[in-house]
């Protein structure tokens, strides 16, 4: 039994990979991942990947955010410490607008970048997960586990018609930087 758990194909070109992800998926070979160093359009839909729920994140951040200063506003100057300002009531909510929004968005701003970080396993001081250092600076990767069903050499075959510059057998999932 081997010990390789990836297959990885190198491309140099952006075209080429589509192409190749094109042939792997004809001949169902099933895609771990893709790894690329700038955004492919269309690849997305290519490999079914569905659409980020980060919306919905950030809406939650923000309702937070939002209902927090709210309350603090309100409990504070209506139940806490009512004031008589000019004769105003003490529960005008156009005063409460701007505090509001500021941290409406500062709640939203903080929470997806703390979502963003726990999301993508980047937390400040961790080295990056890579499964090939090169696919950051001008390779195109296309990952395939290889504890699937089809053999190996049909796998490097069908990459090698496809297109792939290079062709790799990893034994660990990622590569670190050290």
């Amino acid at each position: 039994m081997s010990s390789t758990k990836f297959i990885l194909g190198l491309f140099d070109d952006p075209d080429v990979m589509m192409h190749g992800i094109d042939k792997l998926q004809k001949n169902s070979v099933p895609i771990y991942d893709v790894y690329t160093p700038m955004p492919i359009h269309g690849i997305d839909d290519k490999l079914g990947i569905k659409s980020s729920r980060l919306g919905y994140a950030a809406f939650m951040f923000g309702c937070l955010g939002g209902t927090t200063i709210f309350s603090i506003i309100y409990y504070t100057l209506v139940h806490d410490w009512p004031m008589n300002i000019g004769g105003k009531p003490a529960f005008a909510v156009p005063n409460f607008i701007p505090a509001t929004f500021e941290w409406t968005v500062l709640f939203t701003a903080f929470g997806m970048t703390i979502t963003f970080f726990f999301a993508t396993h980047l937390f400040p001081g961790r080295a990056p997960r890579v499964m090939e250092l090169r696919a950051t600076d001008d390779r195109f990767v296309i990952a395939i586990d290889a504890k699937g069903n089809i053999p190996h050499e049909d796998i490097t075959n069908i990459l090698k018609e496809a297109g792939a510059v290079e062709i790799k057998h990893n034994d660990r999932k990622y590569v670190s930087y050290e």
